[in-house]
């Protein structure tokens, strides 16, 4: 398995408009991408840093994960995910060496990666998710980048 980069940080938010108002006000940043994804039970926007994104998170369903992980500790960062060249292969690898997986099959995330989480009790207390392909692909995000600043 190879980790490609830090490809984002998920953010647990009460609500997507205060995120949304916080980036503007602090940053005078708009997200580049807003999806409902409701596989998952959330609402997310996501801002490019660099060549990194921050993902901010908004429940759908006080029962799905990211309302589960608000009641009980609060708004913040709720993971960290890796882009890995082979999603399959990573999860493959990481199962035979008997880590816990969340999702022991990669499973559709948003920009339409296939992503897979890695239990938080197996990498110290932090939720980790690997991510291959969709949206975030190097190209693209290229693309996205020079896209938006012709119409900044």
């Amino acid at each position: 398995m190879k980790l490609l980069r830090i490809n984002h940080l998920g953010i647990a938010a009460p609500g997507l408009e205060e995120a949304m108002d916080r980036m503007r006000r602090l940053f005078g940043m708009e997200p580049e991408h807003r999806e409902a994804v409701p596989e998952q039970k959330v609402n997310t926007a996501f801002y490019p840093v660099g060549e990194s994104r921050l993902e901010w998170l908004e429940t759908t369903d006080p029962e799905g994960p990211i309302g589960k992980f608000l009641a009980k500790r609060g708004p913040g960062i709720h993971h960290v995910c890796f882009e890995v060249d082979d999603i399959d292969g990573a999860v493959a690898e990481l199962m035979a060496k008997g880590v816990r997986m969340v999702d022991t099959q990669p499973r559709r995330g948003a920009h339409g990666c296939r992503v897979a989480f890695i239990h938080p009790a197996e990498t110290g207390g932090m939720l980790v998710e690997l991510s291959q392909g969709g949206y975030e692909s190097d190209l693209e995000i290229a693309e996205a980048h020079n896209h938006a600043s012709h119409h900044a």
